[in-house]
């Protein structure tokens, strides 16, 4: 009769099997080896709480049963139980410690959880035992990208594509370590080679949309990213990173609507999880109590602010949770908003959104700048501290905060920015800090006054930028809190820039005091540099 089933599993007569297999080991209960198969008949009908249940029999029986305690890893992985899943390859391994796809499964799962040096080491080990097992070189070389490790990462898919030339799941993680590298150039080819080898390959198509954008091909970006969502309609990054290329394009319509999935990417770029109902423009909220909160950086906060005051006009009681540092200097939006902590929630409201989503609420309109001003005794203080004015004061910002994903090329070190600094203007240093690598340069050139500590937060920033004739600052939170102040500031950008500065133009529909200066090519900053001199001189000639 075990034949019988047996032949019928293999033949997908799986219904008629099971009642075979149940025959079997009604007569023998004792029988390990069945529970496992039985389970993986389940398994393979996705009825993977019944299989588990069968593995768990079959180890309960045979504890050194290899294969049951992989199968079982696998349903408890399947079912989300990932720290389970571990365990039990652990004890499947105890048992057969040679298998380089169990250790291959355990990197696996380890990733999963985030586990990134174990998961690594599980891949190495899985390589080891297997030198040409391609899908654990992969498997280790996205790892190594995810640690930053670009180097190691492109020598493992080398070895991955040197034992299968046409694995496009290696092209593609390959393009993707050589993107991280900033070699786009070879990263299209690569991705363009797994395409061919996988035409329907939705991670590749969406890699190729990313490499596209860093390029500075937007539109053939979003045509990318097209193709991987007609492959999967709901793949929450593609949608999220197309809404970036449309906002850039300024196809605001579609890409306001289309950034609300940066809620459902694996992982979620949200703060609050709250029952109440997320505002986005469609209900009557007058009389209503609106809690609006912060979800990105300080200049995401500063830029859409603005926003609170606009949902108080349509006769809502707005309640405004910010950063610690903007708590003060956001006060100032008006009694109609009031305004609470990073981590404060009020005790009561109707209805709750996100900053972010506030363009979408308003159908993309953009209230009006200034709409924020400076302390008039904090600037009073301030001007104290500076020197007589006999000529401009231009303060300055080169650098933002390291932790930014995108800092690397939104900041230039101070030696960058030394040559504008001539006797033809007083320069001010609006950062807060500075960093290590920086200090020395800026002691020794001696021609910019720096506050440090003493800016304590910024309603001092604020303050002291209102004394500037000029603000010149890389792509930061006081380049957006200038430009709310009304003060003419000048926003020096990356070639590509961050989706509200949009491409080929010079001013901001956000901030009308601002002037745009960008790269002609990637990384030089030395000719922005240098066109900032002409145009210093033009209005300071010295």
């Amino acid at each position: 009769m075990w034949d019988q089933a047996a032949a019928l599993h293999q033949g997908g007569r799986l219904a008629q099997a099971e009642q075979l297999y149940l025959q079997v080991l009604a007569a023998e209960p004792r029988l390990a080896a069945g529970w496992n198969v039985l389970g993986s008949l389940r398994a393979q009908q996705g009825r993977v709480a019944e299989a588990l249940a069968d593995f768990d029999r079959a180890v309960a029986l045979k504890p050194a049963h290899a294969e049951a305690h992989a199968n079982r890893a696998h349903a408890l992985w399947a079912l989300g139980r990932l720290e389970e899943a571990v365990t039990a390859y652990d004890r499947s391994l105890a048992v057969q410690p040679g298998d380089p796809q169990l250790w291959n499964y355990r990197g696996g799962a380890l990733a999963q959880l985030n586990r990134l040096d174990d998961a690594l080491a599980s891949f190495v080990r899985a390589a080891a035992l297997k030198p040409d097992h391609v899908e654990a070189l992969n498997n280790q070389g996205v790892i190594l990208q995810i640690l930053r490790r670009f180097d190691e990462s492109l020598a493992v898919f080398d070895r991955a594509l040197a034992a299968r030339p046409d694995h496009a799941e290696a092209l593609n993680g390959r393009a993707a370590t050589l993107s991280e590298m900033e070699n786009f150039a070879a990263a299209l080819a690569n991705v363009e080679k797994a395409i061919a080898l996988q035409p329907a390959y939705t991670e590749a198509h969406y890699n190729h949309g990313g490499i596209l954008a860093d390029l500075g091909r937007f539109e053939d970006a979003v045509a990318s990213y097209d193709r991987a969502l007609a492959l999967k309609p709901d793949y929450a990054e593609a949608q999220y990173n197309q809404s970036l290329c449309r906002l850039l394009l300024g196809q605001f319509e579609k890409g306001w609507a289309q950034y609300e999935w940066r809620k459902r990417r694996r992982l979620p770029i949200t703060l609050r999880n709250h029952p109440q109902p997320h505002w986005l423009g469609e209900e009557d909220i007058s009389g209503k109590q609106l809690f609006l909160y912060w979800e990105q950086g300080l200049g995401d906060t500063i830029q859409l602010c603005r926003y609170a005051r606009m949902a108080a006009a349509k006769g809502a009681r707005v309640v405004l949770s910010v950063q610690t540092p903007l708590v003060g200097l956001l006060q100032q939006l008006g009694p109609e908003v009031e305004v609470i902590g990073k981590e404060d929630t009020p005790h009561h409201f109707d209805f709750q959104s996100s900053l972010m989503s506030m363009p979408l609420a308003f159908g993309g309109a953009i209230p009006s700048a200034p709409y924020l001003h400076p302390d008039p005794e904090l600037a009073a203080q301030w001007a104290d501290r500076l020197p007589p004015k006999t000529r401009p004061r231009i303060g300055l910002v080169w650098s933002g905060g390291q932790n930014h994903r995108n800092d690397h090329n939104r900041s230039m070190p101070f030696e960058t920015l030394a040559p504008l600094l001539g006797p033809q203007a007083d320069w001010v240093c609006l950062q807060k800090e500075i960093r290590d690598i920086d200090i020395a340069a800026v002691r020794r050139h001696g021609k910019v006054t720096c506050f440090g500590n003493a800016l304590r937060d910024f309603r001092d920033t604020a303050a002291l930028a209102s004394l500037m004739d000029l603000v010149i600052s890389v792509d930061t939170a006081v380049a957006h809190m200038t430009g709310a102040l009304g003060q003419p500031v000048w926003i020096l950008l990356a070639q590509r820039p961050d989706w509200r500065w949009q491409l080929e133009r010079d001013d901001s529909p956000w901030y009308p005091s601002a002037r745009l200066f960008r790269q002609q090519r990637r990384g030089d900053w030395a000719g922005v540099i240098a066109r900032l001199q002409t145009e210093i001189a033009a209005i300071a000639p010295g």
